[in-house]
């Protein structure tokens, strides 16, 4: 039965059930005695219609009820706002995050272990890169900078400045001497590494990808024209400009053999394309259309027989190559899948997300390992009904016997607290 409250004019019947809604309240005016009356006769028909669907039961003073079980799923979070960027160094054993919090976090892996929070940038840490002998660790941000850090210690070296506007993606070239930067100012600028020299500024915009081999970089074309263009290096020179998405390409991924791009865009499609001469390859379609960022996140498996989407549909989706069929989806987080990024044994993804969380799954089935887990922030209750792996899996009753407890041990699965509320019942016999 609904929770009551009583006054002298009003009863407020408050349905508590509803996981995905806030509370519906049904306010009742006063009755008078024949309606009160009227209303009763009512109520005990439809208790003896619910009693009869839900388990035959007629008379008798016993009752049964059924109950809708919330799982109060809890769940922490990495950093303090949403995390932007996710990259894990060549070796494996370090992931570093970027946040809109300001900070750059470095983790340990496999096991998930905070090292050190890195602070100095006066806005949004975009992107994150690691240098390819893992020395060097570069941080883009909305603050139109971009820092390098020595590691392991995270002691910041120098800030490279030139960009006029924010700086969205940076990416470190294969053999660890060049640096490529994509800002909104319209430019996709080359520093040379260690140093932070700039080296040339190519008329493009984020974001940016290496070919494995170092022989080209790909980054988006401009802020109105949707396209992505193909360099050539070190010189710098334009080789082609890709046309075919409706909407902003927001990310680019290269397969681990150089012989496929990967575009992602907010129109909600994936691209494939060939390289180098950037020839079409097919179209790759599900994430949904109803978030203006559709695709925000593409990564290969080391093997390049998997491509791993992220978009802000809060889906994870791998992709078989080069069939480009979908071969899972996985709901990663409560808000939207930011980017990912894979270890070098293919066997590890990292996906951050909105919700200032960074999940760790298992590839290629794609279980949740463990969240990494910032002891300093703040834990987050979510009251919907969780599965093993926290996706949410919606609302679920549960008929108990006559004189018996709802216990919530079958249903809430993902945490220790549980909340029943009586939905309906009726009568047991004797």
């Amino acid at each position: 039965m609904a929770d009551r409250k009583h006054n002298d004019r009003l009863s407020e019947f408050v349905d508590p059930l509803d996981a995905d809604e806030a509370p519906q309240v049904f306010k009742i005016g006063h009755v008078g005695p024949e309606r009160r009356a009227f209303l009763k006769g009512a109520l005990a028909a439809a208790a003896s219609l619910s009693a009869a669907a839900l388990g035959g039961c007629d008379t008798g003073k016993r009752y049964y009820s059924t109950r809708k079980y919330r799982c109060k799923s809890t769940y922490v979070l990495a950093h303090s706002a949403r995390v932007e960027s996710v990259a894990i160094s060549a070796d494996g054993t370090l992931l570093a995050s970027g946040s809109e919090d300001r900070t750059i976090k470095l983790w340990s892996l496999p096991d998930g272990a905070l090292l050190a929070t890195l602070t100095g940038h006066a806005s949004y840490v975009e992107s994150v890169a690691f240098s390819r002998d893992g020395t060097l660790l570069a941080s883009g941000s909305v603050d139109s900078t971009i820092k390098l850090w020595s590691l392991p210690n995270g002691t910041l070296l120098r800030t490279l400045t030139g960009h006029a506007d924010a700086v969205w993606q940076v990416a470190a070239s294969p053999d660890g001497t060049l640096l490529a930067s994509g800002s909104s100012d319209g430019t996709v600028k080359l520093w040379s590494l260690p140093q932070g020299g700039l080296v040339s500024t190519l008329a493009g915009t984020t974001p940016v990808a290496f070919v494995p081999d170092g022989t080209l970089l790909v980054s988006g074309g401009s802020i109105d024209d949707y396209s992505i263009k193909l360099w050539s290096l070190p010189n710098g020179t334009l080789l082609n400009t890709l046309s075919g998405h409706s909407d902003w390409v927001a990310a680019l991924a290269v397969s681990p053999d150089g012989s496929v791009l990967a575009s992602g865009s907010w129109d909600a499609t994936i691209k494939l394309w060939a390289l180098p001469d950037g020839a079409p390859l097919g179209t790759l379609t599900g994430h949904s259309k109803a978030y203006s960022n559709a695709v925000d996140t593409l990564a290969f498996s080391p093997d390049g027989t998997l491509l791993v989407s992220g978009g802000a549909d809060k889906t994870v989706r791998l992709w078989s190559l080069p069939d480009g069929m979908l071969r899972k989806t996985v709901t990663a987080n409560s808000g939207g899948v930011v980017s990912l990024a894979i270890n070098p044994e293919g066997t590890l993804l990292a996906a951050a997300g909105s919700d200032a969380t960074i999940g760790l799954w298992s590839l290629p089935d794609v279980v949740l390992l463990s969240p990494l887990v910032d002891p300093a922030q703040c834990t987050v209750t979510n009251n919907d009904l969780y599965d093993k792996s926290c996706t949410p899996i919606g609302s679920a009753t549960t008929t108990c016997g006559c004189n018996a407890e709802c216990t919530c041990d079958t249903v809430c699965t993902c945490d220790t607290v549980c909340e029943c509320s009586v939905q309906g019942g009726g009568e047991c016999p004797p």
